[in-house]
């Protein structure tokens, strides 16, 4: 099963986490959580933990008109909410991989057709959020084996 929309950015760590917000807001988006799991990697598990995962953040990408029209259709899918967007770093790498959640995942779970509806027009704006990513300059397609390259 394909759950993750990807490409790669030739740009810094955290120049590419500032344009993913910023793409993700062009689409209709806001981050309303901010995971830094090195951070907590670093805290919780030691350094030697977090230098091994590298960067890697977890935004929580919410789109506020989509997530209430399928909250309404089934309150249970709140569940499966915010829609995550990974930025992530291995260490010593040279690219940063973006990682959007295929929403129709989401759908998948549910059956319920307004939420399938619902998780179609989010997983087009995650899509576009990517490709104005992509036109930032910098990107190309991953292939990572559970993504959609060809986003």
């Amino acid at each position: 099963m394909t759950y993750a929309l990807s490409i790669t950015m030739d740009l810094p760590f955290d120049e590419t986490v500032e344009a993913t917000r910023a793409a993700l807001t062009t689409s209709g988006f806001g981050v309303v959580s901010d995971i830094d799991m090195h951070a907590t990697f670093g805290a919780k598990l030691g350094e030697s933990a977090a230098a091994e995962l590298g960067e890697y953040r977890i935004l929580g990408a919410c789109n506020p008109r989509l997530a209430q029209r399928a909250l309404a259709s089934e309150p249970d899918v709140g569940l499966l909410l915010p829609c995550n967007v990974v930025v992530r770093r291995a260490p010593h790498a040279s690219s940063t991989t973006v990682q959007a959640i295929d929403a129709m995942v989401i759908s998948d779970l549910s059956g319920h057709a307004a939420v399938t509806e619902v998780a179609t027009e989010a997983t087009a704006l995650l899509r576009a959020a990517l490709d104005v990513l992509a036109a930032g300059g910098g990107a190309k397609p991953a292939n990572l084996g559970l993504s959609d390259a060809a986003s």
